[in-house]
């Protein structure tokens, strides 16, 4: 049986590494909703209908267990999931946002950077109201990675003036933290230290994977070495069709390539 990972695109490939190096024993289905991404620019109710969709697959499939490894989607449907699919663990992806503010800011501000549809949402909100007494923390919505990661841009030549931009109205000097609120954006952490020097960059991918290692060592549903096959490690699909072209899969290879050189 696999592992289920959801992502609207290839960011979610970030907390797949996370997990490969985390679950070594195990095997894993990576999803990807490639017919609808960006997630961060639909609807609410339209982000529920896809990622469900994915996880009815997902389980038809035999996942045992799943990770929606999309801050967006974890913020518009996670509950739902949890409650329709109540038989197995659902993992969801958030800002680190608690970390952030209880051990890494320094005294400074603290700045999370994330698609619309998450710094808009209540789950973030929650968040922020649930940590930040101090009044520290500003978010800031930035549209466009997610399309320059799912076209494979990622000169710094192109990224660092959309990124100043878009931050002009926040002064590095005044941050000790950046958190990352969305896993497409954990690609462009060599631009981010450019805009933003001296501030440490986290992201949720780290404690999604431990936290996923966690509930399937509560559930009894850890593989061991006994269960090693030959079969793939894993298994890519992108909006339900499982992935089989050489320049696509040599793609996703790239993308997994220079996430372990930022990291």
């Amino acid at each position: 049986m696999r592992v289920g990972v959801f992502d609207s695109g290839l960011g979610g490939l970030t907390v797949l590494n996370k997990a490969l190096d985390i679950l070594p024993d195990e095997h894993f289905l990576y999803f990807a909703d490639v017919d609808h991404v960006p997630y961060g620019e639909k609807t609410r109710e339209q982000i529920v209908e896809f990622v469900d969709g994915a996880v009815d697959y997902m389980v038809n499939e035999g996942c045992k267990a799943i990770v929606i490894a999309c801050n967006t989607a974890t913020s518009a449907g996670v509950d739902f999931l949890r409650e329709k699919y109540d038989f197995l663990p659902i993992i969801g992806i958030e800002p680190a946002v608690k970390p952030a503010v209880l051990h890494f800011s320094g005294g400074k501000r603290v700045l999370v950077v994330a698609t619309p549809i998450t710094v808009k949402g209540e789950k973030l909100k929650r968040l922020i109201e649930t940590y930040d007494k101090d009044h520290i923390v500003d978010t800031v919505a930035l549209s466009e990675l997610v399309n320059y990661a799912e076209k494979g841009i990622f000169d710094t030549d192109i990224i660092v003036p959309y990124l100043h931009d878009a931050l002009k109205n926040f002064n590095p000097d005044d941050y000790g933290v950046l958190v990352l609120g969305c896993t497409h954006f954990n690609f462009f952490k060599d631009s981010f230290k450019i805009v933003m020097p001296g501030v440490q960059i986290i992201d949720g991918s780290t404690g999604s994977a431990s936290y996923l290692k966690t509930r399937m060592e509560e559930e009894g549903l850890l593989a061991t070495k006994e269960d090693r096959t030959e079969e793939e490690k894993v298994i890519y699909v992108e909006s339900g069709r499982p992935v089989t072209d050489k320049a696509e899969l040599e793609k996703i290879d790239r993308l997994c390539k220079r996430w372990r050189e930022l990291n």
